[in-house]
């Protein structure tokens, strides 16, 4: 018997090529509600997601994550047209786990309702720069918050992938 929420994980892929449309209102706003929803440390719920759709600032995010990749003219983020970032708050020893588990909340929901998605690293470095920290400020953000990932979320420009054959030794059973 396969379950519909068991078959989304098993068929979710992440996706590094889009389309130049944006997503479905909608489908984003179950996509950051599901995200809230992530367990957290206590239910203290210490993450935060700054949903980025602006042209300019995806460009300067962009630049900001290729210059940490020491690759600047390359698009760490495919061409998506949305861009979330998970921030979370060091009050919390739990904070890089919370923030993780919203990532993962995030993709799962996007995949749901037919959105395709790609993690995407260095919102650590990228926050704790100083541009980064203007960011924040500019956004109203205080407090002291760690970059845990970016989600980019659109249409998929691409086949879905196949999925990577499963290791062995993944599992031990005691």
């Amino acid at each position: 018997m396969e379950n519909i929420v068991l078959k989304s994980l098993k068929e979710r892929r992440s996706i590094r090529s889009y389309q130049d449309r944006q997503v479905d209102e909608e489908a984003l706003q179950a996509i950051l509600e599901a995200g809230t929803y992530a367990a957290t440390g206590m239910n203290r719920q210490v993450p935060i997601i700054v949903c980025v759709q602006d042209k300019e600032t995806i460009e300067q995010l962009r630049r900001m994550n290729a210059e940490i990749m020491g690759n600047p003219d390359s698009d760490p983020f495919y061409g998506a047209p949305t861009v979330l970032i998970v921030l979370a708050s060091t009050e919390r020893p739990t904070y890089v786990e919370d923030g993780s588990l919203v990532l993962g909340n995030l993709m799962n929901a996007a995949y749901a309702v037919g959105v395709d998605s790609c993690w995407i690293h260095r919102a650590k470095q990228e926050f704790e720069s100083e541009e980064g920290k203007a960011l924040l400020r500019e956004w109203g953000i205080e407090g002291e918050y760690v970059g845990i990932g970016h989600l980019i979320l659109g249409y998929r420009d691409c086949e879905l992938p196949e999925p990577a054959p499963r290791k062995e030794n993944y599992i031990y059973r005691v």
